[in-house]
């Protein structure tokens, strides 16, 4: 099937020649070229089928795929219900007063009759008032406590937002796209009678006011936003809450034994109890705000979803039906860099002027496409039942990987890794144990969903193309968006292929340089310096689609390295023969030594299993061909064969795709390289995807004696950033300069051992662990880590 797909594609681009020549605005010559998107264009968001089977099969019909897709924020007079010269120029208003906002008016009053609360009261106040009956000073606590949580919404205040936000998304973006077969599946979801809790990534401080706008625009009512207080100001706080905001009081992080903190905490519960009651639906942001340095989860986010989860378990509501969201962008519009500060909050003078600047930054040349993504919905009670039986043993980083790296033994621990960057609040805490971490693994499973149904932007292509694959960008742009769709990964953009590539250059024009060559031709270079930074930002939105042969090609690498040069043909590496074990060995060394950040592996599923779906990936895209050994039995023989004296079956999570699910008889399978001339750029290719995070590892690794210590997490990660800035400078190579990848280098080091964290009267302090003070086991860990590096 590859090979008749590349043989069309030859045809095609054939016959593209042979047309008449396209003149672009940059004055180039391009070929004309039929749009090829929407004949592989997948139908992506489908649930975990281990986990959640039920929902898998009742939430979702074939003929959704089909309804196709709708512009959220194109109005006209056929969206009204009034028609004339008149309604053509007030369309906007007339759409606004138009929108259904049910009452979702909060009650105070059954917060503090509720069970939680009530049975907090006489703590607060013993001896006080009869049996039944809240004392006033306490009552006015919790509505005070209630105030700093929610507000009723203002109908008319959200009507005017949407009005005035209408118009300010129409100037900002082209479109903003929304399947409406996801809509359909939310929608068949609400009405099943549980409430809706939305769980989504965390792209651009616009998330929060462009959801809950094109939620409302679809019927699905006022959606009730879990905000950070951490990025608003108070008055900006008191207006969101107005349009159905909600925060997290700030005595609900005192100590679990403090009586403000449990009062707090019961209030909150009893808030997200009465929300859920009333079928409001809920937004909760999984990932940190754009901007934060630190862990890719949210602590903040996976604090509300605990409250969702305990009020399931306890028989609040029966249920609850969890959506996986994303929004993608060509170029995230946020407020510029001396504006904003992660640091900082946002105010409404600031965001006025993060508004102004974008408009006026982003004229018509540069409006950027947006696409909202809504995954299947789940049912979490089905989840909860279902996923607690695919949890295993898990070891820390340092036991599994740091005796490998300092050569002490070869074997790999056969159990899980465990790696929590994500702090805990004291919220999660105040849950049990296991609650705790079904909320964590919850947290990661629907964030993998999440990441597994964004579409990929223009702009993310454009930018792996320009850093790791800058050769034909026209001929390029089309062989990547086919690969992408053929892995099951949907794109956000459509039509003319020298028009998307037009419209994506304007968009990088402040990071690249066009140049006009002979006969009419652009020649697109890259400016050196921070930008390509930016542009190794936008390319790891590719990564997902690619992550596993991304993975497998860097394991393979790490097994040529050792007995070919690698500077050697194409040829004389495809001679080695690469057994099964020592694939799987090299693929788990990689696994583990890779941030759970990045991979979001799901919970449900082992890194054995992992490993089998690398394999089968590299088999499929033709990098691999197996290699039979004289005598054995081949590879694609389904001939009977003899049971062996070991049981056939085995747990769910150690089912594979493979001919046996023994490993023991991968010892005979051999595989080699793939010698088709489309291999050895393909292969270089997917190794270059996870050059930047390997290596700021390695250049981690060179400046451990040369860096300060002891010192603080943020001191160390910021002398490794200016480490790795110095460096880019003398190499050329910007594209690890960033500075979630330092931090992510300085965690995954105090995982596996080598930085020690102690106790200090300032703080917690980093310390260079004894076992590598010397330079020959800091050396081993470098060469450990640079033998996945692709020259």
């Amino acid at each position: 099937m590859l090979e008749a797909r590349l043989q069309s594609q030859q045809r095609s681009s054939q016959n593209g020649r042979e047309t008449s020549l396209w003149s672009s605005g940059f004055g180039m010559k391009l070929e004309a070229v039929t749009p090829f998107l929407g004949k592989y264009r997948p139908f992506v968001g489908r649930c975990c089928q281990t986990c959640t089977p039920k929902s898998w099969e009742s939430l979702f019909h074939r003929s959704i795929m089909d309804l196709g897709f709708c512009n959220v924020i194109q109005v006209k007079e056929e969206n009204t219900r009034f028609r004339g010269w008149l309604v053509r120029r007030l369309c906007y208003f007339l759409w606004s007063l138009e929108q259904h906002i049910p009452p979702c008016q909060d009650a105070p009053q059954k917060v503090v009759e509720s069970t939680g609360v009530q049975n907090v009261i006489p703590g607060r106040a013993p001896g006080g008032a009869g049996e039944g009956q809240v004392p006033s000073h306490v009552k006015r606590e919790v509505q005070r406590i209630l105030g700093h949580i929610q507000a009723p919404p203002r109908p008319f205040l959200l009507r005017l937002v949407s009005w005035a936000l209408l118009r300010i998304l129409n100037c900002l973006f082209l479109n903003v796209q929304l399947h409406k077969g996801q809509m359909k599946m939310v929608h068949k979801a609400a009405q099943a009678g549980s409430p809706l809790v939305l769980l989504s990534t965390h792209k651009s401080l616009l998330d929060g006011i462009l959801l809950p706008f094109v939620l409302l625009s679809q019927g699905l009512g006022v959606l009730r936003v879990a905000w950070d207080p951490r990025t608003c100001s108070p008055i900006l706080r008191a207006l969101l809450k107005k349009l159905g905001g909600l925060f997290l009081p700030p005595e609900a992080n005192l100590s679990l034994d403090s009586s403000e903190g449990v009062l707090a905490r019961a209030v909150v519960h009893a808030a997200v109890e009465q929300l859920l009651v009333s079928g409001q639906p809920l937004l909760i942001f999984l990932e940190e705000p754009p901007g934060a340095q630190g862990p890719r989860l949210s602590a903040l986010g996976q604090t509300w979803l605990g409250l969702v989860v305990q009020a399931v378990q306890v028989g609040i509501v029966p249920d609850a039906m969890l959506v996986p969201v994303a929004m993608t962008y060509d170029l995230v519009p946020d407020a510029p860099r001396d504006t904003y500060h992660a640091s900082a909050p946002l105010g409404l003078w600031t965001g006025a002027l993060a508004v102004l600047w974008s408009l006026r930054g982003w004229g018509c040349s540069r409006r950027a496409c947006v696409r909202v993504h809504l995954a299947q919905p789940f049912s979490l009670h089905e989840y909860t039942v279902n996923a607690r039986s695919c949890w295993g043993s898990r070891q820390t980083l340092e036991q599994l990987l740091q005796p490998i790296v300092l050569g002490q033994c070869t074997v790999i621990p056969d159990t899980e890794k465990v790696q929590e960057w994500t702090p805990v609040t004291r919220p999660l805490l105040a849950l049990k144990e296991e609650d705790q971490l079904l909320v964590r693994r919850l947290s990661c499973h629907v964030l993998n969903a999440c990441v597994a149904s964004s579409a990929v932007m223009s702009t993310a292509i454009m930018a792996t193309l320009l850093l790791f694959k800058h050769q034909k960008l026209l001929g390029e742009f089309s062989w990547l968006t086919e690969e992408t769709l053929l892995r099951g990964f949907d794109v956000g953009f459509s039509g003319q292929l020298q028009c998307l590539v037009q419209h994506t250059l304007s968009l990088l024009r402040p990071h690249v340089a066009l140049l006009r060559v002979q006969q009419g031709d652009l020649l697109v270079v890259l400016r050196p310096g921070p930008g390509l930074a930016h542009l190794a930002r936008l390319s790891s939105e590719v990564l997902p689609a690619f992550l596993s042969e991304a993975v497998g090609a860097c394991a393979v690498w790490g097994l040529l390295v050792g007995r070919v040069l690698p500077e050697g043909p194409w040829e004389l590496q495809g001679i080695e023969l690469l057994s099964q074990n020592q694939l799987y060995h090299q693929i788990l060394l990689l696994l583990h030594l890779l941030p759970q950040d990045l991979l979001l592996l799901q919970p449900c599923q082992s890194s054995y299993c992992y490993c089998q779906e690398v394999l089968d990936r590299l088999i499929q895209c033709g990098l691999l061909v197996a290699e039979e050994t004289p005598g054995s039995r081949p590879a694609c023989d389904t001939g009977r064969r003899r049971l062996s004296a070991k049981l056939l079956w085995k747990p769910s999570g150690d089912f594979t795709d493979s001919d046996s699910d023994d490993f023991e008889e991968a010892e005979g399978r051999y595989f080699r390289l793939s010698q088709q001339s489309r291999c050895p750029d393909f292969f270089l290719f997917l190794c270059r995807l996870l050059s930047p995070l390997l290596k700021a590892f390695a250049q981690a690794a060179t400046f451990l004696h040369r860096g300060q210590l002891p010192d603080t997490e943020s001191g160390y990660a910021e002398q490794l950033l200016r480490f790795l800035e110095a460096t880019a400078q003398e190499e050329g190579f910007f594209e690890c300069v960033d500075p979630n990848l330092a931090i992510s280098a300085v965690w995954t080091f105090r995982d596996l051992g080598v930085l020690q964290q102690m106790p200090s009267p300032a703080g917690p302090m980093l310390h260079l662990s004894p076992t590598f003070a010397s330079r020959d086991n800091q050396e081993k860990l470098e060469r450990f880590i640079r033998q996945f590096i692709c020259a």
